[in-house]
């Protein structure tokens, strides 16, 4: 009697077991090694390989143009060291969206999910795909130029394959990055050895004079600090997936940590080779610094660098499109959003919803290709909301000093780091004020949204009601469904 009263306990344990195995959320399936190559691999997209130029015409000289690159890698750390402490106050998904919507409230979080979802990920987005698709088909056409109709079609089949793996797997998603992380730091590794080698056997004419100061105006510099911080943009994505973080108190800071001094350490190495091969004035006429570098450095491999670019721009896609869907995912779970989008595939544990809306978005933008512009937009609404998100964190500190936060970033770092973000943002008021208002109108059009929709819903019932029936028949169609679990 003792042992069937065992067994049937045990049994329903069983049963127990696969009923919570079954149930619809989203599992926590990203280790220290996906998370390390998450914010590597969307870190590290185009801009290391294609135009340092940047940060060497507004600095002025090799020698300050190093020191900025530095500065802007531990700038970028502090950000990070921020959000790691974000990441682990609130344990939420959505990163901006959800630390400013604890801290400042529900408007500034719903005008962030707005700018997001408008201009800033699509704008992102296709920039990085016409990058891959461009650098991928180059080595076919070279030296002529490649036609644009075809570089916006592979561009878009690379977009259509990264939305594919995020809708079909969350596991093949941490698989398919880390693979991408692995062959662009091979990249990276591919231009650091020659140089450092040229450097060691006294080739070392380039660094010569390396600070000008003549050559050093006051008012470019910033600008110089914006084109360094654009290129390390990406730290904050693995807090958009930390309901998916295994341990996240534990894996998010040291995942930042560790990424952010490897990408730095990294930036620098590169800028150094491409110094040790190539001269300032060389550096600020090419186009593809990198394909410059590799014809003079790697005279076998030279074709293989626009492919490696490639592959790196198609990480920095992948990583985009599996946290920003995220945001939009918690945005709807908080009522700020179509509840559709707070829904998940019943099999495949995915925010699918969520990742097929960005999708028509992003290609209609790389078919009309006019996107620069708006990435001048995306670029002063990322720092805005960044800014107002570690601003938020030191008031909720002083609000709530006896909230419990795992990891406590010194309060000089969070202070610094805040300062920076509304100078750049300032400086951005004043050195390009035509896109910085087009940023602020198109941001602010969420506000009467805002209070139609979301506040106080306004929408009259007749339009509720067919928005309600095409939710329910898209529901059944794309066969998901609300978490069955709380997952934060």
């Amino acid at each position: 009697m003792g042992i069937d009263g065992i067994q049937s306990k045990e049994e329903e344990d069983e049963v127990k077991e696969k009923k919570e195995d079954e149930v619809i959320h989203l599992r926590r399936t990203i280790g220290l090694l996906p998370a390390i190559s998450f914010i590597i691999g969307t870190v590290v997209g185009s801009g290391i390989f294609i135009a340092p130029k940047g940060v060497l015409m507004n600095s002025g000289s090799v020698g300050l143009s190093l020191v900025v690159w530095a500065l802007c890698g531990v700038l970028s750390t502090f950000g990070a060291l921020c959000y790691a402490e974000l990441g682990t106050t609130f344990t939420k998904s959505g990163g901006h969206y959800t630390y400013l919507l604890e801290t400042l409230g529900p408007l500034p979080a719903f005008l962030r999910l707005w700018a997001e979802f408008l201009f800033i990920r699509p704008a992102v987005a296709s920039y990085v795909s016409l990058a891959f698709g461009r650098y991928l088909v180059d080595p076919f056409f070279s030296p002529c130029a490649p036609p644009t109709a075809l570089i916006k079609l592979v561009s878009i089949l690379g977009v259509t394959f990264v939305v594919a793996i995020n809708c079909w797997s969350v596991t093949l998603v941490s698989r398919t990055q880390i693979t991408l992380t692995f062959i662009k730091m091979f990249a990276l590794v591919l231009i650091i050895i020659p140089g450092i080698m040229a450097l060691a056997r006294g080739q070392t004419e380039n660094f010569q004079n390396g600070f000008e100061i003549d050559t050093l105006t006051l008012d470019k510099l910033p600008l110089a600090f914006y084109s360094g911080l654009y290129a390390y943009g990406g730290w904050f994505y693995l807090n958009f997936v930390t309901e998916e973080v295994i341990n996240p108190n534990r894996n998010i800071p040291l995942a930042i940590i560790f990424s952010m001094v490897t990408v730095t350490v990294c930036y620098v190495l590169v800028n150094v080779a491409y110094y040790t091969m190539m001269t300032a004035e060389e550096l600020l006429v090419s186009d593809a610094v990198a394909v410059t570098f590799a014809n003079r450095a790697l005279h076998g491999l030279a074709s293989v660098i626009p492919v490696l670019v490639a592959v790196s721009c198609l990480g920095a896609l992948n990583g985009g499109f599996f946290g920003a869907p995220r945001m939009l995912f918690v945005g709807a779970r908080e009522g700020h959003w179509p509840v559709l989008f707070s829904m998940i595939h019943i099999r495949r544990n995915t925010p699918l919803p969520a990742v097929l809306l960005l999708y028509p978005l992003v290609v209609v933008m790389v078919a009309r290709g006019e996107i620069f512009q708006l990435i001048n937009f995306a670029s002063f609404s990322r720092w805005l909301f960044i800014a107002m998100a570690t601003m938020g964190m030191l008031i909720h500190r002083y609000r709530f000093p006896l909230h419990p936060r795992p990891f406590k970033v010194p309060l000089a770092i969070a202070v610094t780091f805040t300062v920076v973000c509304f100078f750049i943002v300032g400086l951005s008021l004043y050195s390009d004020p035509w896109n910085t208002g087009g940023s602020c109108a198109l941001t602010l059009s969420g506000v009467p949204v805002y209070y139609l929709t979301v506040h106080r819903s306004r929408l009259p019932t007749r339009w509720r009601k067919i928005f309600n029936y095409c939710s329910k028949q898209l529901q059944i169609l794309l066969e998901v469904a609300q978490q069955e679990v709380q997952t934060y």
